[in-house]
Protein backbone atom coordinates (compact mmCIF):
# COMPACT_ATOMS: atom_id res chain seq x y z
CA UNK A 1 0.00 0.00 0.00
CA UNK A 2 1.59 3.69 -1.16
CA UNK A 3 1.63 6.34 1.44
CA UNK A 4 -0.58 8.57 1.46
CA UNK A 5 0.40 12.06 0.22
CA UNK A 6 0.79 14.54 3.04
CA UNK A 7 -2.07 17.14 2.70
CA UNK A 8 -0.83 20.50 1.87
CA UNK A 9 -0.02 23.88 4.61
CA UNK A 10 -3.42 25.54 4.60
CA UNK A 11 -3.86 28.32 1.82
CA UNK A 12 -3.75 31.26 4.77
CA UNK A 13 -0.93 30.17 6.73
CA UNK A 14 1.12 29.88 2.85
CA UNK A 15 -0.11 33.25 2.50
CA UNK A 16 0.88 34.83 4.94
CA UNK A 17 3.98 33.09 5.91
CA UNK A 18 6.47 35.55 3.76
CA UNK A 19 5.60 37.76 6.96
CA UNK A 20 7.65 36.16 9.42
CA UNK A 21 11.04 37.52 9.72
CA UNK A 22 13.68 35.57 7.62
CA UNK A 23 15.18 33.38 9.29
CA UNK A 24 12.79 33.88 12.41
CA UNK A 25 12.22 30.37 14.81
CA UNK A 26 8.09 29.77 13.98
CA UNK A 27 6.27 27.75 16.92
CA UNK A 28 3.78 25.58 14.95
CA UNK A 29 0.51 24.71 17.96
CA UNK A 30 -0.60 21.51 17.64
CA UNK A 31 1.06 20.37 14.62
CA UNK A 32 -0.42 17.23 14.24
CA UNK A 33 1.06 15.62 10.45
CA UNK A 34 3.29 18.59 10.56
CA UNK A 35 2.02 20.15 7.19
CA UNK A 36 3.11 24.19 8.50
CA UNK A 37 6.41 22.52 10.28
CA UNK A 38 7.32 21.56 6.98
CA UNK A 39 6.37 24.71 5.20
CA UNK A 40 8.33 26.49 7.74
CA UNK A 41 11.43 24.46 7.67
CA UNK A 42 11.06 24.67 3.91
CA UNK A 43 11.39 28.41 3.99
CA UNK A 44 14.50 28.41 6.11
CA UNK A 45 13.19 28.88 9.75
CA UNK A 46 13.82 26.59 13.03
CA UNK A 47 10.50 25.24 14.04
CA UNK A 48 9.32 24.48 17.09
CA UNK A 49 6.64 21.76 16.65
CA UNK A 50 4.13 20.72 19.36
CA UNK A 51 1.22 18.27 20.01
CA UNK A 52 -0.05 15.87 22.64
CA UNK A 53 0.85 13.16 19.82
CA UNK A 54 3.92 13.74 17.71
CA UNK A 55 4.17 10.43 15.74
CA UNK A 56 3.16 12.71 12.95
CA UNK A 57 6.09 14.58 13.06
CA UNK A 58 8.45 11.45 13.04
CA UNK A 59 9.65 12.13 9.19
CA UNK A 60 11.43 15.25 10.53
CA UNK A 61 12.88 13.91 13.49
CA UNK A 62 16.28 14.31 11.68
CA UNK A 63 16.70 17.88 10.73
CA UNK A 64 18.74 20.16 12.50
CA UNK A 65 16.23 23.01 12.40
CA UNK A 66 13.09 20.85 14.18
CA UNK A 67 12.79 20.81 17.77
CA UNK A 68 9.27 18.72 18.24
CA UNK A 69 7.77 18.95 21.95
CA UNK A 70 5.55 16.22 23.18
CA UNK A 71 3.26 18.31 25.29
CA UNK A 72 -0.47 18.19 26.92
CA UNK A 73 -1.55 21.57 26.35
CA UNK A 74 -4.28 21.55 27.99
CA UNK A 75 -3.96 20.09 31.24
CA UNK A 76 0.14 20.93 32.14
CA UNK A 77 2.18 24.06 32.13
CA UNK A 78 3.09 25.78 29.09
CA UNK A 79 6.50 23.96 27.77
CA UNK A 80 8.06 26.67 26.56
CA UNK A 81 8.70 29.32 29.51
CA UNK A 82 9.20 32.56 28.33
CA UNK A 83 10.79 31.65 24.90
CA UNK A 84 9.63 33.93 22.22
CA UNK A 85 9.22 33.16 18.13
CA UNK A 86 8.64 35.25 15.14
CA UNK A 87 5.70 33.22 14.00
CA UNK A 88 2.60 31.26 15.95
CA UNK A 89 0.90 29.31 13.67
CA UNK A 90 -2.37 27.26 15.57
CA UNK A 91 -4.70 25.55 13.00
CA UNK A 92 -7.74 23.31 13.08
CA UNK A 93 -7.18 23.82 17.35
CA UNK A 94 -9.11 26.16 20.12
CA UNK A 95 -8.52 25.86 23.74
CA UNK A 96 -9.53 29.21 25.03
CA UNK A 97 -7.59 29.55 27.44
CA UNK A 98 -4.02 29.86 25.90
CA UNK A 99 -5.23 32.62 23.99
CA UNK A 100 -3.07 34.61 26.65
CA UNK A 101 0.09 32.10 26.47
CA UNK A 102 0.07 32.41 22.63
CA UNK A 103 0.06 36.27 22.64
CA UNK A 104 2.88 36.40 24.96
CA UNK A 105 5.06 34.08 22.75
CA UNK A 106 4.92 36.23 20.21
CA UNK A 107 8.06 38.39 20.19
CA UNK A 108 8.09 42.19 18.61
CA UNK A 109 7.49 41.97 15.33
CA UNK A 110 6.17 38.28 15.48
CA UNK A 111 3.59 36.92 13.37
CA UNK A 112 0.20 35.20 14.06
CA UNK A 113 -1.37 33.02 11.75
CA UNK A 114 -4.59 31.52 13.32
CA UNK A 115 -7.52 29.33 11.56
CA UNK A 116 -9.88 27.26 12.83
CA UNK A 117 -13.54 26.21 13.26
CA UNK A 118 -16.35 28.90 13.90
CA UNK A 119 -19.93 28.74 14.90
CA UNK A 120 -21.90 27.75 12.06
CA UNK A 121 -19.80 24.83 11.44
CA UNK A 122 -22.04 22.09 12.94
CA UNK A 123 -23.83 21.63 9.92
CA UNK A 124 -21.13 20.15 8.00
CA UNK A 125 -19.75 17.87 10.60
CA UNK A 126 -16.95 17.90 13.19
CA UNK A 127 -16.04 20.14 15.24
CA UNK A 128 -19.94 21.03 16.38
CA UNK A 129 -19.63 21.45 20.21
CA UNK A 130 -19.72 25.25 21.01
CA UNK A 131 -16.44 24.73 22.98
CA UNK A 132 -14.63 24.12 19.91
CA UNK A 133 -15.95 26.43 17.89
CA UNK A 134 -15.37 30.15 17.63
CA UNK A 135 -17.84 32.98 18.50
CA UNK A 136 -18.14 35.81 15.61
CA UNK A 137 -15.47 37.84 15.76
CA UNK A 138 -13.65 36.04 18.95
CA UNK A 139 -10.01 35.98 17.22
CA UNK A 140 -10.62 39.89 16.42
CA UNK A 141 -11.13 40.06 20.28
CA UNK A 142 -8.36 38.28 20.78
CA UNK A 143 -6.22 40.86 19.04
CA UNK A 144 -7.20 43.64 20.09
CA UNK A 145 -5.24 46.06 22.17
CA UNK A 146 -2.36 43.36 21.53
CA UNK A 147 -1.31 43.10 17.98
CA UNK A 148 -2.30 44.91 14.59
CA UNK A 149 -4.45 42.76 12.24
CA UNK A 150 -3.08 42.26 9.43
CA UNK A 151 -5.89 40.49 8.17
CA UNK A 152 -8.97 38.58 9.31
CA UNK A 153 -11.84 36.55 7.57
CA UNK A 154 -14.98 34.43 9.43
CA UNK A 155 -17.17 32.64 6.81
CA UNK A 156 -17.92 29.47 4.85
CA UNK A 157 -15.45 27.66 2.97
CA UNK A 158 -15.26 24.74 0.27
CA UNK A 159 -11.65 23.88 0.46
CA UNK A 160 -10.23 21.40 2.18
CA UNK A 161 -13.65 20.67 3.26
CA UNK A 162 -16.65 22.67 3.65
CA UNK A 163 -16.35 24.10 7.02
CA UNK A 164 -17.13 27.38 8.63
CA UNK A 165 -13.93 28.67 9.95
CA UNK A 166 -12.38 32.46 11.09
CA UNK A 167 -8.78 33.50 9.98
CA UNK A 168 -6.63 36.00 11.55
CA UNK A 169 -3.15 37.11 10.79
CA UNK A 170 -1.88 39.78 12.98
CA UNK A 171 1.37 41.43 14.22
CA UNK A 172 2.63 42.18 17.96
CA UNK A 173 3.30 45.38 17.82
CA UNK A 174 5.15 47.40 20.40
CA UNK A 175 3.23 50.82 19.70
CA UNK A 176 -0.06 50.13 18.86
CA UNK A 177 -0.49 53.56 17.92
CA UNK A 178 1.84 53.10 15.11
CA UNK A 179 1.92 49.58 13.28
CA UNK A 180 3.92 48.80 11.01
CA UNK A 181 3.42 48.27 7.56
CA UNK A 182 3.18 45.39 5.94
CA UNK A 183 3.53 44.35 2.07
CA UNK A 184 0.61 42.38 1.92
CA UNK A 185 1.06 38.82 0.07
CA UNK A 186 -1.36 37.69 -2.85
Amino acid sequence: MKNAEPPPPSAWVTRFSPLVVAGGAVLDVAAGGGRHTRLFLARGHPVTATDRDVSGLAAGAGDGDLTVVAADLEGAPWPFGEARFAGVVVTNYLHRPLFPVLLGALAPGGILMYETFARGNERFGHPRRPEFLLRPGELLELARGALHVIAYEHGQVALPRPAVVQRLCAVRVTDPADPPIHRLPP
